[in-house]
């Protein structure tokens, strides 16, 4: 299971959004050893408070915070980020579809459920106060808390989570196949909502419906302030109404976004939310260009950035403020997910749908000298769609893998029971002529052959040419790294970067050969596995099945995972898909780092420890030290 992401290109560039991905696993609820269950001896519901995938919640029912906030963290200050592109639309019922979304309106909505970022996939009650499911997770049940109120004081209604639901599934093609499961939703009482599924054994099922983002009905179907009705499927810049913490105070369309704080917000007092949420306004200035964001940052006119680019954190912080301690550099691990990088094909065409082909350009990627001269060694290649867990798969497939393997034997590589799968070895000269040599070897058995120092179909003569398409500028580099080696085998490379809309037209249209992509996978995958690999999201427009795999034996191990029984399951039913999905060959890994790197400017407090599964948690978790702030200076 995975807390999607809307335009998470945006959310991953902004550490003030990392996801917390739990998944599949068994339910409980208040201290129970056992799946949570709708019906006690009397007939009754048994209400929890609470819904783990693995077992036993941590906290209890009558718990009063998380053990990783302060609860007397100080309210107030402006807390200034950084992200990049730009924005057009403040509707998330249509984010990745149309416009591009400000994706920090994403604070100013609550769901049903929160997750524990001390726990590896548990939830507690947010806008619901309980939930109860049958054994055979059938459905589930949420009761809305009866204080749960809109910010224009109306409350919040069954209503509205149900409208919200449709409105997901109508709209938004992510959110459609995620929550396509739900076959049914009905008000069961006055703050009742019952979800029926379209099957009983899918255990996440009432943890993903608990992440839905509940929107208001009553908002979306009256008129905005020149008496036009809204629409929840088309775009809009009308400051939207929510029910959280934050609310949209001020912004100017494609440069910034300011949030504040709700003084009167209806939920401060919950457990699950004391400590939490402390700085008066949130402040997020939209950048094109990431070497612009740097030097605003450098120039103080941002507090907080997350540094991706391995060349900058080695030489881009010397600047005095740094050696002042003014600014502060600090790394947080990440423990809370993995990840497959990677040059994704697009086999929808011809040229790619032969893994040969696409081994073959594996090989002619030599990542040791690009991370040599570009990265100062600062990564490690990815061999794994889930590099950085114990769910990537390494070596032969043993015990239980092995044997959920051999019920799709006769479908897969037969390289998945006889080798482990490595990516190719560069970094130099001999090694990058040996790769090459293999590369073209395997492009001759695929149908071509080079012909005055073009690879050409044999049969047609026609060179084999391919473009690198991107959005960021900053990226070009890695392209263009790239391009000389292939080019060294014949083929044409054309490399391209256009601006965010263009560049999410065209992935949603699925016009591209190559772009750079990546999916964030949680410490327990499930439903999303369907809408990543899936044959039927191949087909669907915004969907994260980009490179276009239709293949039955991934779909079955993906039903495989979804349904496992136990952890142990989980993980093997999870490295035997990793291993159908390498032996494919249908990306070209890149690299991983293990650590957030972050630069802020010091005028903010933290708890002394951070969740174990929260990364930086900020700005969530952190407040405005103002003692530390006038020892820095003023803002600029």
């Amino acid at each position: 299971m995975f807390h999607l992401a809307i335009t998470r290109r945006h959310l991953l560039q902004s550490g003030a959004f990392a996801a917390i991905a739990p998944s599949l696993g068994i339910a409980a609820g208040v201290a129970a050893a056992g799946p949570a269950s709708a019906q006690s001896g009397t007939g009754e519901p048994v209400w929890r408070h609470a819904l783990s995938l693995f077992g036993d919640v941590k906290y209890p029912v009558d718990f009063k915070r998380f053990d990783y906030v302060n609860p007397d963290a100080t309210k107030g200050g402006v807390a200034r980020q950084i992200l990049i592109g730009t924005f057009d639309n403040f509707n998330l019922a249509v984010a990745g579809v149309k416009g591009s979304l400000a994706s920090a309106v994403a604070l100013i909505y609550e769901s049903l459920m929160t997750p524990s970022l001390d726990e590896v996939s548990t939830e507690y009650g947010a806008l619901a106060e309980s939930v109860s499911h049958p054994e055979d997770f059938s459905s589930v049940i949420y009761r809305l808390r009866a204080q749960a109120k809109w910010h224009d004081g109306k409350p919040v209604t069954p209503e509205d989570v149900i409208f919200s639901l449709e409105a997901f599934k109508k709209h938004h093609p992510q959110y459609s196949a995620y929550y396509r499961h739900v076959v049914r939703a009905e008000k069961t009482g006055e703050r009742d909502i019952k979800f029926t599924f379209d099957a009983p054994g899918n255990r996440e099922l009432p943890q993903i419906v608990g992440q839905l983002t509940v929107l208001p009905k009553h908002w979306w179907e009256g008129t905005d302030s020149e008496g036009r009705k809204r629409d929840i499927s088309a775009t809009t810049l009308e400051k939207p109404l929510g029910s959280g913490h934050y609310r949209v105070k001020e912004f100017v369309p494609g440069r910034s976004i300011a949030l504040e704080r709700v003084k009167d917000y209806w939920g401060r007092d919950l457990n699950v939310n004391i400590g939490r949420n402390n700085f008066d306004e949130l402040r997020y200035e939209y950048f094109r260009d990431s070497t612009v964001a740097l030097e605003a940052f450098k120039g103080d006119q941002v507090d907080w950035r997350t540094e991706n680019s391995a060349k900058n954190w080695a030489t881009a912080y010397d600047f005095p403020a740094v050696t002042e301690k003014r600014v502060l550099l600090e790394e947080f691990p990440n423990r809370s997910s993995g990840i497959m990088q990677a040059f994704a094909l697009n086999i929808r065409r011809d040229k790619f749908r032969d893994p040969r082909v696409r081994r073959a350009l594996n090989f002619a990627f030599d990542f040791e000298e690009m991370n040599k001269q570009i990265f100062f060694n600062q990564y490690k290649r990815i061999s794994s769609y889930f590099d950085g867990t114990e769910l990537a798969s390494s070596g032969l497939p043993q015990g239980r893998e092995l044997e959920i393997l051999e019920a799709v034997r006769t479908e897969v590589p037969a390289e998945v029971f006889t080798t482990a799968y490595a990516n190719p070895v560069s970094g130099n000269p001999e090694a990058v002529r040996e790769n090459l040599r293999e590369a073209l070897r395997l492009l001759k058995e695929a149908g071509y052959e080079v012909r005055d120092r073009k690879l050409v179909d044999a049969k047609s003569g026609t060179q084999f040419a391919l473009e690198l398409l991107g959005e960021d500028p900053s990226f070009e580099r890695v392209m263009l790294f790239f391009k000389p080696s292939l080019e060294r085998l014949g083929i044409a490379v054309s490399v391209r970067t256009v601006d965010p809309t263009q560049y999410e037209n065209r992935l949603r249209s699925w016009d591209f050969d190559i772009v750079v992509s990546s999916w964030p996978e949680s410490l327990s995958p499930g439903n999303e596995q369907r809408e990543f690999w899936g044959s039927q999201a191949a087909d669907m427009a915004g969907s994260r099945n980009i490179i276009g795999i239709k293949n039955p034996a991934i779909d079955k191990l993906i039903e495989r995972v979804i349904f496992t029984r136990d952890r142990d399951d989980l993980v093997a039913a999870t490295k035997a898909l990793d291993r159908v999905l390498l032996w494919n060959h249908y990306v070209v890994p890149q690299w991983n780092y293990p650590k957030l790197r972050t630069a802020r400017w010091d005028r903010f407090g933290r708890p002394p420890e951070l969740p174990k599964y929260g990364l930086s948690g900020f700005p969530a978790l952190w407040w405005f030290d103002a003692e530390k702030a006038a020892r820095i200076g003023k803002r600029s």
